[in-house]
C-alpha cells in the first residue's frame, strides 16, 4: 500500500544525516559528558556544537543561551515555573485560548493552585490583537505566554510586536515556537522573549530532545533540579545521541529553510486548492496570510473527523484532526472553537501538514481519494442535503 504522511505537525521522519550522526554516540562514544576522563571528554565537545548549532538556527547570540532539555513540552513547563519561582510576588499569567496543551494545561493547573489566568481570543482568522495584550497587562503579571505558530491552523502570531509590549512593562515573555523553528526564517534577537521552546521531532530530529533559549540577563530557576548539567540549569545526563541528532537536524534546518517557503508551500497550495475546487462546502480554518508554509486545515461540512481519518488511513494517507496531543477527543478542536467555527464545520476538520520530504505524486494520490471519501461519508451522514 501506498504511504502518505501529511502529519509532520504531529511529529516528523527522522532524517538520514540526523540518524548517521547519532549513530557513533550509540556505539562508540557514549560516554557521559560530565565526566573528568578523556572517554566521556571525547562527548563534551560535540554536545556544545550542537549547542552552538540550535543557536544559530534561531539566531541567538549566544550558544550558551540554549539548554537541552527531553521536549518541547518541559521547555515550555520550565519557562514558565521559572517566571513564577523568580517574580514571587506576582501571580497573573497570560497567554490565549489556543495554546497547545503543553501551555494550556500548565495554566489550568496553575489556575487550580490559586494562579489568575488571562486566556485571550483570538478572531474568526485565528489572530490575536496584540492591543488586548497590553489591555491585560498588570502589576502582578509574572509572565506572557503566546505561541509563535499554532499547531492546528498554522496561524502566525505577532510575536514581535508582542515582545516590544512586554519589554515596555518589564513582563517576560515565553513563546512556544515548536511548530515555527525550521519553517520560517528566526532570529530570537529581534522578539524581544525571554524564552523560547522547541523540539527535535518537529525538524526531523528523534523524540525525547528539546531546547529551551533562556535570553542572558534573564533571571532564571531551573525546573529539574539535580546536578549540575546544562550548567546547573537542568538537571540529568544529557541524552547525548540525541542531543547531536538535534544538532544535525538544526544545521538541516537552516539549510533548507528555503526550501520550507516555497517548494513545500507549493505543495501545500496545490492540496489545500484542489479540496477546495472538488468538494462541495469546505473551507480553508485560518488566516491564508499570516500561517506556515506548510499547514492547511480544512473543514468538510456534515462529516465527521475521525470517520475521514480512517478511512484516509485504510489508503494509507497519515494526517490528523488536531493537536496529536488531544487526539480521542470527541469534542472539537479547542481551537477551532475559540475561532468561532460553525460546529458542522469543526466537527469535520483535518489538519495537513507537510515536509519537505513530500512530492507532487503524493499530493496527486490524495486529491484522487479524498473527494470520493467526503462523498461517501455524506451520503451516510443523517445532516447532509446535497
Amino acid at each position: 500500500m501506498k504511504t502518505v504522511y501529511l502529519d509532520n505537525n504531529a511529529t516528523t521522519q527522522v532524517a538520514p544525516e540526523v540518524v548517521e550522526a547519532m549513530l557513533p554516540f550509540l556505539r562508540e562514544h557514549y560516554g557521559n559528558p560530565s565526566s573528568m576522563h578523556a572517554f566521556g571528554g571525547r562527548v563534551e565537545a560535540p554536545v556544545e556544537e550542537a549547542r552552538a548549532s540550535v543557536a544559530k538556527l534561531i539566531g541567538a547570540d549566544q550558544p550558551s543561551e540554549i539548554i537541552f532539555t527531553s521536549c518541547g513540552t518541559e521547555a515550555d513547563s520550565t519557562a514558565i515555573w521559572s517566571a513564577l519561582n523568580t517574580e514571587t510576588d506576582k501571580n497573573h499569567i497570560i497567554t490565549t485560548r489556543v495554546e497547545h496543551p503543553a501551555v494550556r494545561s500548565l495554566a489550568l493547573h496553575l489556575k487550580r493552585k490559586g494562579y489568575r489566568i488571562t486566556e485571550l481570543p483570538v478572531d474568526s482568522a485565528g489572530l490575536i490583537d496584540p492591543r488586548d495584550v497590553e489591555r491585560a497587562i498588570t502589576k502582578k503579571t509574572a509572565i506572557i505566554s503566546i505561541m509563535s505558530a499554532n499547531n492546528e491552523t498554522g496561524v502566525l502570531f505577532p510575536i514581535e510586536e508582542i515582545g516590544r509590549i512586554a519589554a515596555g512593562y518589564g513582563v517576560k515573555l515565553h513563546t512556544d515556537a515548536v511548530q515555527l523553528v525550521g519553517k520560517q526564517p528566526l532570529d530570537v534577537r529581534n522578539l524581544n522573549v525571554n524564552f523560547l521552546a522547541l523540539s527535535g521531532h518537529k525538524i526531523h530530529a528523534p523524540k525525547g530532545v528539546g531546547a529551551l533559549y533562556v535570553k542572558r540577563g534573564t533571571r532564571f530557576r531551573p525546573f529539574l533540579i539535580g546536578g549540575h548539567q546544562e550548567r546547573g540549569r537542568r538537571g540529568g545526563t544529557e541524552a547525548v545521541p540525541n542531543v547531536v541528532a538535534l544538532g544535525k537536524a538544526a544545521e538541516l534546518a537552516l539549510d533548507h529553510v528555503t526550501e520550507e517557503r516555497t517548494h513545500v508551500r507549493a505543495l501545500r497550495d496545490w492540496l489545500e486548492q484542489g479540496l477546495l475546487e472538488a468538494i462541495p462546502r469546505s473551507q480553508v480554518n485560518g488566516d491564508l496570510l499570516n500561517r506556515l508554509p506548510n499547514t492547511t486545515n480544512v473543514s468538510f461540512e456534515h462529516v465527521e473527523g475521525e470517520a475521514i481519518l480512517l478511512m484516509m488511513s485504510d489508503l494509507g494517507i497519515a494526517a490528523s484532526s488536531g493537536s496529536a496531543c488531544t487526539s480521542g477527543s470527541l469534542e472539537p478542536s479547542h481551537v477551532l472553537r475559540a475561532m468561532g467555527v460553525p460546529y458542522t464545520f469543526a466537527h469535520g476538520s483535518i489538519r495537513f501538514s507537510l515536509s519537505r520530504y513530500n512530492t507532487a505524486d503524493e499530493v496527486e494520490y490524495v486529491l484522487e481519494h479524498m473527494p470520493p471519501i467526503i462523498a461517501r461519508l455524506r451520503e451516510i451522514s443523517p445532516f447532509w442535503k446535497d
